[in-house]
Order: structure tokens, then C-alpha cells, then sequence
């Protein structure tokens, strides 16, 4: 069943600043933090050793204010990446309510990252590091709807075919026949959140749930 949602209401469930959860997967892996991390070092030092060296006042806050920008990349980084996504997915004209079930629910396998190492004979191997993923379609009483793929985690085992699952549908079609967008989703029975990223935010679509679904 897809209930629409007025664009007002949106705003409440997807802000355009990122929130603690969604910095959380923009900050990402440690290999990730410690990339930020690097650049936020190397660019800071750069111009604060620029900064000392200058004479010219105007040129000296110029310096000084893109060493404190530089500095501060590993949080506004991650700040300025999980808006962009937000504001990305509020840009559709039309959304929906989902109410809906799990019609399948399956395993794939990605790859994280790899490298080249050598081995005992001196000879380079590819070493991949990979992590499962699952993958759950879902359906209402029309049909198939699509798909969501997130990492495994120990709580996903809860996951069963026919559960009750919830999320935001949009689109830029009215019918939402085609071109449609899913965020997290929602288990009321098993009070699980799955999605890769944490479009949502949870107290404010639990309640909207309520409003026009559970109340009725």
C-alpha cells in the first residue's frame, strides 16, 4: 500500500543538515577516517606554515582561515557529504508511505577493498576483502516494488519472508510506475531498521506510521 506524504512532512523526516547517525556512515571505516584525517593534517600544516610565513595581514587571514577549514575537514566533511545525499533524495516531487511485506530476502557478496600482496614465492596476489550483503524485496498487494541492500549484520537473522516492513517511496512520477527511490525501512513487529544509509529519521516516521496507519 503507498499512502502519499506531503512535502512539508518530508522535511521533517529527511532534514537537509545530516544528522548523528547519518554522520556516523559519512565518516565511515577507520581506513576511510584516517583518509580524512590525512588530508585534514597534511592541508592544515600546509597553510598554517604559509600563514607564519606571510607578512601582508590581508593575505595572513586568508591563510589562517583555510588552515582552520582544513583542520576541521573530518567533521565538516563528513557533515557536508551526508546533506548532499539528503538533499539528493528530497529533490523527487512525489512521496509516498510503504506498507508493505518482505516477498524475498537473499545474500550477495561485495568487495570492500583490495591490494596486492606478495607471496611466499615472490609472486603478487590480489587480496580482496569482502562482506555480505542482503538483499530483501518487497512487495504489497500490487506487486513488486523493489529492492533494499544493506550489510549483514547479527540482527538481520530476525529477518523473515512475509514480515510487515515500512519505508519512504519517491519519485518523479505520480504513479510511481517506474524511476522509484526506497530509504531505510522500517520492521514495527521486529523493531529492526535496514538500509544502507539512514535516510530517516526514526522517531518522526515511527509517528507518522501511527498517524496513517496504526490510528486508523
Amino acid at each position: 500500500m503507498l499512502l502519499p506524504i506531503k512535502l512539508n512532512q518530508i522535511s521533517k523526516l529527511i532534514p537537509s543538515v545530516g544528522t548523528g547517525g547519518q554522520f556516523k556512515y559519512a565518516l565511515g571505516d577507520p581506513r576511510k577516517v584516517l583518509q580524512r584525517l590525512i588530508i585534514s593534517s597534511i592541508g592544515g600544516v600546509l597553510n598554517l606554515l604559509l600563514f607564519i610565513s606571510q607578512s601582508s595581514t590581508q593575505t595572513e587571514n586568508l591563510w589562517l582561515l583555510l588552515c582552520v577549514i582544513f583542520f576541521l575537514y573530518i567533521i565538516w566533511g563528513p557533515i557536508l557529504e551526508s546533506s548532499r545525499k539528503n538533499i539528493s533524495y528530497r529533490k523527487s516531487k512525489f512521496f509516498s508511505l510503504f506498507d508493505g511485506y518482505i516477498s524475498d530476502i537473499y545474500r550477495t557478496e561485495k568487495i570492500e577493498s583490495s591490494r596486492e600482496q606478495s607471496n611466499r614465492k615472490g609472486r603478487l596476489e590480489l587480496i580482496e576483502k569482502k562482506r555480505t550483503w542482503l538483499i530483501i524485496e518487497l512487495e504489497d498487494e500490487d506487486g513488486y516494488l523493489g529492492n533494499i541492500s544493506f550489510p549483514m549484520e547479527q540482527k538481520h537473522s530476525q529477518l523473515r519472508i512475509g514480515s510487515n516492513i515500512r519505508c519512504i517511496v519517491s519519485s518523479n512520477n505520480r504513479n510511481f510506475d517506474r524511476d522509484i527511490y526506497l530509504s531505510d525501512a522500517w520492521l514495527p513487529n521486529e523493531n529492526i531498521w535496514v538500509g544502507e544509509y539512514p535516510y530517516l529519521l526514526r522517531p518522526a516516521f515511527k509517528e507518522i506510521c501511527y498517524i496513517y496507519l496504526d490510528k486508523s
